[in-house]
């Protein structure tokens, strides 16, 4: 067995079933000291105010060593300064570049170099949730404690200082159609510019910005306004396209099919997973009723494989469900269920890159990556680690509530936690990279590791 699997496995083996769980500090003191052996690339960065999304924007710029590229973020303040919506650049060391003993010498209560403030919005209410058009990820949409969606076009918008009585910025267009707050359940469709949400109604709601896109961009290049209108300049409101009733309790998250802005799902704390179709009205065309054992609160539909959705529930686990056979007896029948999570899962989201692989973040303070293609294959015991469990991030110490895969990147992720109390701070943001010697092909890696052979045995001689 190679060094870096044998650290991953000591890692897995902590968090896993068997034996007394090792406390927060404990299992983060362990994570440390094996992330040098680990990660190919790892930036710690201690956040003033706790923020619960994270989303990767555009990319910037590509040089030999590191790409600069934008990341969307919030600040979730006490009230003695305004709630932002804050974009930043990050500098991202590429593969195989990074020395070992530099990326684990970091300090908690600092600020990452590599994270950088670049622009400050000033938001009406705390941003719940951040979510970039696909088709221009220079556009976002944010929701807040509202029924609205707020769409904003960052690079257009003016920089503010977020300073207490500081005059709210003014979005670019407002989308409305919920009853009651909307507060988490939001997606972007990868084919058009789409938009959907969930909310406190029990509604999903569909709306299409095409016709405003082309406005915005025409309008980004002219000077803007710093967020002191009349009432005459205020942002202009869309209508929904449609409202779509079939939850019996709040919508708390949603997600297109990435083929079609018309196909789309939603989960809620009804324990449901509804599959719409726009085309055939506005009633649920597949309704799996007990898809958990719980509330759910996240669901994603593979990019690669549409055959395959996710979700994450309260009940702690993931559960993968194949859409041409999603119930059985009147109940969810899903393909698999994961289970290594302690607590509540609260984000699940597919690589951009694998069809097989994808993480699940959960109030346990763990990101989880999984290859679901790795279940049955017994290379080890098969008691003794989850089933399909390919990676353990511990580098957060409370509940990770949001992550983000890198599309330009696709090994690298950006993730968030509020664990302000044990950092000093607001929160924590990391951006890692496990190395590649954990994912790739395991024919490719003895082949690596045999070329070092003499080299490995050199250095581990007394």
């Amino acid at each position: 067995m190679s060094p870096v699997s044998s650290a991953a496995e000591r890692m897995k083996e902590r968090g896993g079933k068997g034996g007394s769980q090792p406390s927060v500090n404990e299992r983060y003191t362990q994570w440390k000291s094996l992330v040098p052996i680990l990660y190919d690339w790892l930036a710690n960065h201690n956040l003033v105010w706790p923020s619960l999304s994270c989303r990767w924007g555009p990319l910037l710029e590509q040089a030999t060593y590191k790409n600069r590229q934008r990341l969307y973020l919030s600040e979730q303040t006490d009230g003695s300064v305004p709630n932002t919506l804050v974009i930043a650049n990050c500098e991202i060391v590429k593969p195989r570049v990074a020395a070992a003993e530099h990326i684990a010498q970091f300090n908690e209560e600092a600020r990452s170099p590599f994270v950088k403030k670049f622009k400050t919005i000033i938001h009406p209410g705390e941003v719940n949730r951040i979510r970039e058009l696909p088709q221009n990820s220079k556009i976002v949409a944010t929701h807040t404690d509202s029924p609205d969606v707020l769409i904003w076009d960052v690079e257009a918008q003016p920089n503010r200082h977020a300073a207490l009585g500081a005059t709210e910025s003014r979005p670019d267009l407002i989308l409305t159609g919920h009853q009651e707050n909307a507060e988490f359940a939001l997606a972007m469709s990868q084919s058009e510019p789409f938009v959907l949400s969930g909310g406190k109604d029990k509604s999903v709601v569909l709306w299409s910005i095409q016709d405003h896109i082309s406005t915005l961009a025409t309008d980004s290049g002219g000077p803007k306004s710093d967020g002191n209108d009349d009432k005459s300049t205020e942002s202009p409101k869309i209508q929904a396209r449609g409202i779509y009733q079939g939850h019996q309790d709040t919508v708390e998250d949603v997600q297109f099919c990435p083929s079609s802005a018309q196909e789309f799902c939603s989960v809620g704390d009804d324990s449901c997973l509804i599959l719409w179709d726009a085309r055939t009205g506005s009633s649920p065309v597949v309704k799996v009723e007990k898809a958990h054992n719980a509330d759910l609160h996240c669901v994603d539909w593979n990019p690669i494989d549409e055959n395959f959705i996710l979700t994450g529930s309260a009940d702690n686990t993931v559960r993968l469900f194949d859409r041409r056979n999603l119930t059985s007896n009147g109940v969810g029948s899903p393909v698999n269920i994961f289970t290594n999570h302690n607590a509540a899962v609260l984000c699940v989201q597919w690589s951009p890159d694998k069809s097989s692989i994808f993480g699940s973040s959960a109030e346990d303070g763990v990101l989880n990556i999984w290859d679901h293609n790795k279940i049955g294959e017994r290379s080890v015991p098969a008691s003794k680690f989850a089933p399909g469990l390919l990676f353990h991030h511990s580098g957060h110490r409370d509940k990770v509530v949001d992550f983000h895969w890198n599309s330009h990147d696709p090994w690298t992720i950006v993730s968030v936690s509020d664990d302000g109390e044990s950092t000093g701070g607001g929160g924590t943001l990391q951006i890692w990279r496990m190395i590649d010697l954990i994912y790739r092909p395991q024919e490719e890696v003895i082949d690596e590791l045999e070329k070092f052979k003499s080299h490995i045995l050199t250095c581990s001689t007394p």
